[in-house]
């Protein structure tokens, strides 16, 4: 059976889309541009949301000590014995990739975009650190180029923003998506399954709050305690106080979630892995793909798949 993405697996995976897309493997190589947040550097607040520990998303080869290019070299040589034949994306990753001024922005964004193998750009960033002015901006580059804007939105709950210290609402995420599909820019969004207070229903309301919006692209993420970030260290003084899901409960969370999210979404990622010597709990040893393979099998016993119950 050929699903609505037309193909036979039960969840619209991002590699088969990267495929239908550039007919040729293409891979994200991570850039840490030096850029800080708003979260951490007193516009909004200090000492950034209670989950984060920054240091979780860069790879070993990243460093803003390093140039641009320099990463992005480095990237490559590190991807390359795999895969001899491919293009890139820079994904600008650590902290928040629009928060500066424009000419700062667009001459880092440009140094990157200048390297042959590079075909375009993924920024991470906050839904409150993009002006019109930038998206016009990127709306230009994403004529000769693909470029990604990639929102932290981590809950639809405003009571669960607040209590992470995100510094944003719902509405902002939501209205920041809907900004920049309207620039023609392809958008994408992460979310945190997990987050303290939420319960199994708000989790997937919010799968239909998010199937309600012009998203190309969703990364969930497990909600996962590392060192250095206010509610990991909370969680080894009272680890009794805060719910955790081990592998099979966040399983069926994945496949619940799934079944009523838009079928037009593509999915990126279903967990994250925390560098070993950071993550405190929950240590599950599976990496992506494993993990992916039991959704898969876990998708299949149940005979469903994305977009089972979504409804428009």
């Amino acid at each position: 059976m050929d699903y609505l993405w037309g193909h036979s697996r039960r969840f619209n995976d991002y590699s088969s889309y990267i495929k239908r897309t550039f007919h040729e493997r293409v891979q994200k190589v991570s850039v840490d541009a030096g850029f800080s947040c708003p979260n951490r550097d007193g516009l909004k607040g200090v000492g950034g949301c209670t989950f984060c520990n920054n240091s979780t998303f860069n790879p070993s080869y990243c460093g803003e000590e390093e140039s641009i290019t320099s990463q992005i070299n480095v990237g490559i040589n590190f991807f390359s014995p795999k895969y001899k034949t491919q293009n890139y994306l820079a994904y600008f990753q650590a902290y928040s990739n629009t928060y500066d001024d424009l000419d700062v922005l667009k001459a880092r964004y440009e140094e990157a975009l200048l390297h042959p193998k590079v075909i375009g750009l993924v920024l991470g960033t906050r839904p409150d650190c993009v002006s019109d002015e930038l998206l016009m901006y990127l709306a230009e580059l994403n004529k000769d180029h693909t470029i990604t804007v990639e929102y932290g939105i981590e809950s639809t709950l405003d009571a669960t923003l607040k209590e992470i210290n995100r510094g944003h609402d719902f509405a902002d995420g939501a209205k920041a998506i809907k900004k920049t599909a309207e620039a023609g820019l392809q958008v994408g969004a992460h979310l945190i399954l997990g987050l303290p207070g939420e319960s199994h229903q708000d989790i997937l309301n919010h799968a239909k709050e998010i199937s309600a919006l012009p998203i190309n692209y969703l990364k969930l993420h497990q909600l996962q305690l590392v060192r250095g970030s206010v509610m990991g260290e909370e969680y080894l003084k009272n680890p009794s106080e805060m719910k955790l899901y081990d592998v099979d409960e966040y399983i069926d969370l994945v496949v619940d979630f799934l079944e009523i999210l838009n079928p037009k979404i593509v999915m990126e990622r279903f967990i994250s892995q925390s560098p070993k010597d950071l993550l405190i709990a929950p240590k599950w040893g599976l990496k992506n793909f494993e993990f992916v393979a039991k959704v898969d099998k876990r998708l299949k016993e149940r005979d469903t798949w994305q977009g089972k119950f979504y409804k428009d």
